[in-house]
C-alpha cells in the first residue's frame, strides 16, 4: 500500500513526466545478434511478473497435492466460492459495458490479490480462526487459476504458432524430466527461461510460462520424513559419542575432533536439503523476493495514475463502475450465492466453524483485485485511454472492499458464530 501511495504521489507531483519516462526507457538484453529490447515497464510486466506467476504456480501445485485442494471434500466449498467470485463480477461488468469500447475488460473484476487479502486478514489476529484463513487461501488460489486461464484464452494477441509449439515442446520436455524425478533445478530453470522467450515471441502472454514451469517442479522430497528423522537421530548419536570422546582426549587432538563435528553437521545439512522438496525450496527462496521486491516494483510502475478533476468526474464511467461494482459487490455476492446454493443442494457443506458472515467478509477481501486486476487491465486496454480509468476503478474498489471486509470481520466475528 505504501508503494502504491508513492506511485500516486509521484504521478501527480511536479515530476510526473519522469514517472512515465522512467518506465518507458528502453532496456535491451542480448547475446551476439540476438536481443530483446523493451521498455522497462514491459520487462516488469512480462519478466518479473513471470516470476510472480511461477510462485503462484508453485502454491497452486502444493495446494492441489497436499493442501485444501487435495481432496474433493475439502476443495468443493472454496472451488464453488471461487466460481461465484469470478462469474458474478464478470457478468456485472459485462452488463454495464456490453457493446461499448470497454467491453473487453470483463476479466478485470474476476481477480483476487491473495497477498493483500491475507495481509488484511492477518491484521485481525486471533479474531480469525484457521479455517477462515484456509478458506480464503483456497478460493483465492482457485481464483488465480481462473485468472491464468482467462489471460491465456482471452487476452492473447496474434499467435506465432512456430514459437508457440516450440514453447509447448519445451514444456513437454520439462514434464518428462519431472516424471523421471530429476532434481537438477538449474536445468528446469534454464529450460523455463527459454520457454518464457518462446511464449513471449509467440503472442501468448509470457507469464503463462511461469505457471507451466511451476507445474513441472518436483514436489516430492528425496527422503521421507521417517528417513530424515532416522538419519538425523543417527548423526546426533554420533555427535554425542564424539563429544563424550573429546572430553577424554588430549588438547592436541581437538582439531581432529572438530573435523568430525563439521562432517557430522554437513551430513545434517545435506539431509535437511534432501527432506525438503524442490517445490518447497523454491517457494521458500522466492517468496520474500516476490513479496518485498517484485510486487512493490509492479505496484510502483503500474499504479501511478494522474488524478485530476476530470478523472474524478469519470466515476460514473461504465468501466470504472463495472470494476467497482464487480469487485465490491459482485465478489461477495457471487461467493455467497454460489456457496449457499451448493450447500442447499448438497454439493458441498460449509465448514462448521465459520459462519455466513465470515464467508461474506472473506468475499469482500476477495474483492481486493489490485495486482492481478491491474495486470489484466494492462492486457485488456493496452495503449488505450481506458487504462487509467480501469486502474482508478481497481484502486478505489480494492480500498473499499478491503476496508469493509476488515470492519465486518473485526466487529462481527464473535457474534457471527451464533448465526
Amino acid at each position: 500500500m505504501a508503494v502504491t501511495a508513492l506511485a500516486l504521489v509521484w504521478a501527480n507531483s511536479p515530476w510526473a513526466e519522469t514517472y512515465l519516462s522512467t518506465w518507458n526507457t528502453p532496456f535491451t538484453i542480448g547475446i551476439g545478434n540476438f536481443g530483446l529490447s523493451k521498455p522497462i515497464l514491459l520487462w516488469i510486466n512480462d519478466g518479473l511478473m513471470a516470476i510472480f506467476f511461477f510462485v503462484v504456480g508453485l502454491e497452486i501445485k502444493r495446494e492441489i497435492l497436499t493442501g485444501e485442494l487435495s481432496s474433493f471434500r475439502s476443495a468443493a466449498f472454496p472451488v464453488v466460492a471461487a466460481l461465484g467470485g469470478m462469474a458474478v463480477p464478470a457478468l456485472i461488468y459485462f452488463y454495464l459495458n456490453s457493446n461499448q469500447e470497454g467491453a473487453g475488460g470483463w476479466g478485470i473484476p474476476m481477480a483476487t490479490d491473495i497477498a493483500f487479502a491475507l495481509g488484511i486478514l492477518t491484521l485481525l489476529g486471533d479474531r480469525v480462526n484457521v479455517s477462515l484463513k484456509l478458506f480464503l487461501v483456497a478460493f483465492a488460489i482457485v481464483d488465480d487459476i481462473g485468472a491464468v486461464l482467462v489471460i491465456a484464452l482471452f487476452y492473447t494477441s496474434d499467435i506465432n504458432f512456430l514459437s508457440l509449439w516450440f514453447g509447448i515442446g519445451l514444456f513437454g520436455i520439462l514434464l518428462v524430466l519431472s516424471a523421471l524425478k530429476s532434481r537438477k533445478i538449474w536445468f528446469f530453470i534454464i529450460l523455463g527461461i527459454i520457454m518464457w522467450v518462446a511464449f513471449l515471441l509467440s503472442g501468448v502472454h509470457a507469464t503463462i510460462a511461469g505457471i507451466l514451469l511451476a507445474l513441472t517442479i518436483p514436489a516430492r522430497s528425496k527422503i521421507s520424513e521417517e528417513q530424515f528423522i532416522s538419519y538425523t537421530q543417527h548423526v546426533i548419536t554420533d555427535l554425542e559419542a564424539l563429544q563424550a570422546a573429546t572430553l577424554l582426549q588430549q588438547p592436541e587432538d581437538d582439531d581432529e575432533m572438530q573435523g568430525h563435528f563439521q562432517d557430522a553437521l554437513q551430513t545434517v545439512e545435506t539431509n535437511c536439503k534432501a527432506a525438503l522438496s524442490p517445490l518447497r525450496r523454491l517457494e521458500h527462496a522466492l517468496h520474500p523476493w516476490v513479496a518485498f521486491a517484485i510486487m512493490p516494483i509492479f505496484a510502483l510502475s503500474n499504479a501511478g495514475i494522474r488524478i485530476d478533476a476530470g478523472l474524478l468526474d469519470d466515476f460514473r464511467d461504465p468501466v470504472v463502475l463495472g470494476i467497482m461494482l464487480g469487485l465490491v459487490l459482485g465478489k461477495p455476492v457471487g461467493i455467497l450465492l454460489f456457496t449457499w446454493l451448493a450447500t442447499l443442494t448438497g454439493v458441498t457443506a460449509k465448514p462448521g466453524n465459520i459462519s455466513w458472515l465470515h464467508v461474506a467478509g472473506a468475499g469482500l477481501l476477495g474483492g481486493i483485485g489490485f495486482t492481478m486486476s491491474i495486470f489484466i487491465a494492462n492486457l485488456a486496454f493496452t495503449n488505450s485511454n481506458l487504462l487509467p480509468l480501469a486502474k482508478f476503478g481497481i484502486l478505489a474498489a480494492s480500498l473499499i472492499a478491503g476496508t469493509i471486509g476488515y470492519l465486518l470481520l473485526r466487529f462481527t466475528y464473535k457474534s457471527s458464530a451464533k448465526i
